[in-house]
């Protein structure tokens, strides 16, 4: 009498070989979607330079080096100016940043954002200054970005007038100040305008926040962005620092010398040309 199950078992043998195949398989499916999910960090990380960071960040290449993505800044933030980028944002995910049109940075004068980061990547030297002889924070050192007026936007260029960032800066008439222009269009009235001092400002976007037109026309961008950059081989002859830069320089070498620069200043300035050679 045959003994034997007549339902045979169906159920795969499963192999050594088939069982490593399988491994092979889910590692090389995890790597593929880990080598996406760094390339959408990477391609997030190349899609956000205007993101503006808190105060006393790096540089944004050091700062992403630096920053562990902890985000105890954003914690100690009491007015939740800082946010933190999340996949999808277009921003390097984890880092701190913030919009000043929705929350701007309030210019706390203990600034909590900075002394609680780890890592340095928000440098407290950069955001200091010594009084008696002490280190102390000082948030008006703070370059966080720099804020620029649209004139074509701005209602105060076009003579209505208008002083609301000016009123909501926190260095007031120093950051920004409003200075006198003529009104072209009228020809007898002048316009009130506000002129914003690279040097003050702190790019805390308490301006872009206040501004009343409906897309604000100040916003503050990274100051790298916002800034030109005239080169080392230009020099300001009044500023002591710029001569004590250049004094080990050739200075003929960086001279541009044309056969107009041979002649004195008399001649070439009161050259007819077309009438006199060269």
């Amino acid at each position: 009498m045959n003994t034997q199950n007549p339902k045979r078992d169906t159920k795969p043998k499963i192999t050594e070989r088939r069982r490593f195949l399988t491994i092979m398989a889910q590692s090389v499916g995890l790597s593929a979607l880990g080598g996406l999910i760094w390339t959408g960090y990477v391609e997030e990380a190349k899609a956000s330079p205007l993101m503006l960071r808190p105060p006393g960040a790096l540089p944004e290449r050091d700062f992403l080096r630096m920053c562990i993505k902890c985000g105890q800044c954003a914690e100690a933030c009491p007015y939740d100016t800082l946010l933190i980028a999340k996949p999808g944002d277009g921003r390097p995910m984890g880092t701190p940043y913030f919009i000043p049109r929705e929350i701007p940075c309030y210019m706390c004068t203990d600034i909590p954002c900075v002394p609680v980061c780890p890592t340095n990547a928000l440098d407290q030297k950069s955001v200091s200054s010594v009084k008696d002889g002490k280190e102390v924070l000082d948030i008006n050192k703070a370059k966080m970005g720099l804020a620029i007026i649209d004139a074509e936007s701005c209602i105060a260029y076009w003579g209505i007038q208008c002083d609301a960032c000016y009123r909501a800066c926190p260095i007031l008439g120093d950051a920004i100040s409003i200075e006198y222009i003529r009104n072209e269009r009228t020809g007898k009235h002048a316009k009130l305008v506000p002129v914003v001092h690279a040097d003050h400002c702190t790019g805390c976007g308490l301006c872009e926040h206040a501004c009343v037109t409906e897309k604000a026309a100040i916003f503050v961008l990274p100051r790298d962005v916002a800034m030109g950059k005239p080169g080392d081989y230009y020099v300001k002859g009044w500023s002591e620092k710029d001569q004590e830069r250049i004094k080990e320089r050739d200075i003929n070498r960086l001279q541009t010398k044309t056969k107009r620069s041979e002649k004195s200043p008399q001649d070439y300035l009161n050259l007819d040309e077309g009438l006199f050679d060269e």
